[in-house]
């Protein structure tokens, strides 16, 4: 994704950004990438990733997770990764009955087996 947004904006794979264009090139980036994420877990429950891998995105009662909590969810997927690598994310997830992320408990959402 990073290449394909680099040479959308460029016209080549050859690309450098510096100063106002690099902030640009990293804002437009940002939003397709959370737009990914909240476009198909919203309407479908699961990303590109998760459909590979056979999961999905639901409710706690298992409903489909819809817009709001997709919405929630990743905006604290930014809380998530922090510090680093999703260090935050990972505590949360292994300290969790039931492997729940931040987003995931304040939005009653889990990640299932499809």
């Amino acid at each position: 994704m990073f290449l394909v947004v680099g040479f959308a904006m460029s016209g080549s794979f050859n690309f450098q950004y510096s100063g106002l264009d690099a902030y640009t090139f990293l804002a437009v980036y940002g939003l397709i990438v959370f737009l990914y994420f909240l476009v198909l877990e919203g309407a479908m429950g699961a990303t590109i990733g998760k459909k590979l891998l056979k999961l999905k995105v639901v409710r706690e009662d298992g409903s489909a997770c819809g817009f709001g909590p997709a919405l929630i969810r990743n905006i604290l997927r930014i809380v998530d990764e922090l510090p680093f690598l999703y260090i935050i994310g990972m505590l949360l997830i292994s300290r969790s009955d039931k492997k729940q992320r931040l987003g995931d408990k304040l939005t009653k959402t889990v990640v299932v087996k499809a």
